[in-house]
């Protein structure tokens, strides 16, 4: 007697973190980069605030917006010279409106196996697990929020908001965990805007920011 294995139906889709689009209208809606992250992130985070809804219903739902971690990595040396990790993202590796594009940022969905409540907790080790999954930092750092992105000109930015963090790492020190993160490595702010038309919106946004000492 063959044993029936489960279909594909029966796999539990993913349930995201969200919070309502009028949240952010009441709390002062932007367009870009925004480094006032204590007006927003507290109530972001306020689990009367949030909610877990399947990642299906909410990808093209406008109406709601779905919290994404996105962690910038830094390494100054001797000198206090900076440089960023940054990547491409390859064919297969997350957000399919993103490939082959280039990136600074670290991050994803927060899920409900992060934590049931929805609130900073639950955000905090979605960003870490996030952050593990993606690559690997042979290094000490610390991590601080400095500000948030949101972009509604675009597809994919309308139905997200980035809580962007600046990670201060002690060595440069970082390989990729998943096949799909390609030409990796650590590039002075100079270089990484001489090619600033390969790169996502967000991180365009972030580099912006961070060249006009705005973030970090």
């Amino acid at each position: 007697m063959t044993t029936p294995t489960a279909s594909a139906a029966s796999v539990r889709e993913e349930h995201v973190l969200v919070v309502p689009r009028d949240l952010l209208d009441r709390l002062g809606s932007f367009q870009g980069f925004c480094g006032d992250a204590e007006r927003y992130v507290k109530d972001l985070l306020d689990p009367s605030n949030t909610f877990y809804r399947p990642r299906s219903s909410v990808e093209e739902d406008p109406s709601l917006k779905q919290l994404i971690p996105y962690c910038v990595l830094r390494h100054r040396d001797a000198a206090g010279t900076a440089r960023y990790f940054a990547y491409t993202r390859g064919g297969k590796q997350g957000e399919a409106r993103l490939h082959a594009k280039r990136s600074v940022g670290i991050g994803g969905h927060i899920s409900d196996d992060d934590g049931r409540d929805g609130d900073a907790a639950s955000y905090e080790t979605g960003m870490r697990r996030e952050l593990d999954e993606e690559v690997a930092i042979d290094s000490l750092f610390t991590s601080r929020c400095i500000g948030l992105i949101n972009d509604d000109a675009t597809p994919v930015g309308s139905v997200h908001l980035g809580i962007v963090h600046l990670c201060d790492l002690e060595r440069p020190v970082v390989a990729p965990r998943e096949s799909g993160l390609v030409e990796c490595g650590f590039e002075l702010l100079e270089s990484l805007l001489a090619s600033r038309d390969r790169f996502e919106t967000w991180s365009q946004i972030a580099l912006d920011a961070i060249a006009s000492g705005r973030a970090g």
